[in-house]
């Protein structure tokens, strides 16, 4: 027991307020450079307003897709209805933006909280998947920019109509706002679908679930993978085909990677 406790390290003699404050302090880490950052993607740069901010550069690289299909159609706009509306957008942006930007932060003081109590053999499990985690979300974020928006937007502008004799030209006029909230839900939806592997094969090396189980579960999978892409995405067939189909090549990715950690038997089969 003694060896146990060496081998922990001295997380393993902290008390619990020890451990409680420490989280505090973790978490106050993270939250101040979260705070900064919010502060900095919101403020003017010098010698501009509100529309020289780093959160308006970012609103113009999110919206760059969509412009960039009006600009082939002869050109369009943006419109806000509310007066406040373009301020809030922009305030939305900025949260948006430095939680991205703050979130390998928060899995640094994370790591560092749960790292000492942890054996080494552990830590050497449990980093590779820390690590993956922001990279298979950023993975899912430039699947929807470079390419699940381009086609929907298209798929959507395609509504417009030209107008004639006895009938009014429909022409899409998207406000900033509603343009935001739908981005910002393909992006979450796609980032943390991408992250199924990760939970997957967490559950696998608790002992949770086993690689005959997940292949077993194969076929309700796919249902609840396009269940869950027709919700979370825009109601057309191509959006709800980009998400489910990278739903159903992760799971299978992950019953791979499960069989390769589940332990072994002595007959070389797999719990």
């Amino acid at each position: 027991m003694a060896e146990d406790n060496q081998e922990k390290g001295e997380g393993a003699q902290m008390s619990l307020i020890g451990h409680l404050t420490e989280l505090r302090n973790r978490l106050g880490v993270a939250l101040l450079a979260f705070v900064v950052l919010f502060l900095i993607v919101v403020a003017p740069m010098p010698g501009g307003g509100f529309n020289n901010s780093i959160a308006s550069h970012v609103f113009i690289f999110l919206q760059a897709p969509l412009a960039e299909i009006l600009e082939d159609k002869g050109g369009g706009r943006m419109i806000f209805t509310a007066l406040h509306e373009g301020f809030f957008t922009q305030v939305k942006v900025g949260f948006f933006t430095a939680l991205c930007v703050s979130f390998p932060i928060l899995s640094i003081q994370v790591w560092k909280f749960i790292a000492p109590a942890l054996y080494q053999n552990e830590k050497h499990a449990f980093l590779p998947f820390l690590i993956a985690t922001p990279v298979l979300f950023a993975l899912g974020a430039a699947m929807v920019y470079y390419i699940v928006t381009p086609m929907a937007w298209s798929f959507f502008v395609g509504f417009e109509m030209a107008g004639s004799d006895g009938a009014l030209a429909i022409e899409i006029e998207p406000r900033i706002s509603e343009y935001l909230s739908l981005i910002m839900r393909l992006i979450f939806a796609f980032g943390l679908a991408f992250e199924l592997p990760v939970v997957l094969l967490l559950l696998v090396r608790a002992g949770l679930v086993s690689p005959e189980g997940l292949a077993e579960k194969r076929k309700f999978a796919i249902v609840i993978a396009f269940v869950a892409a027709a919700i979370l995405t825009p109601p057309d067939v191509v959006s709800q085909l980009l998400l489910a189909l990278p739903i159903i090549a992760l799971y299978e990715l992950s019953i791979f990677g499960a069989r390769m950690l589940a332990p072994k038997h002595e007959d070389g089969s797999a719990d």
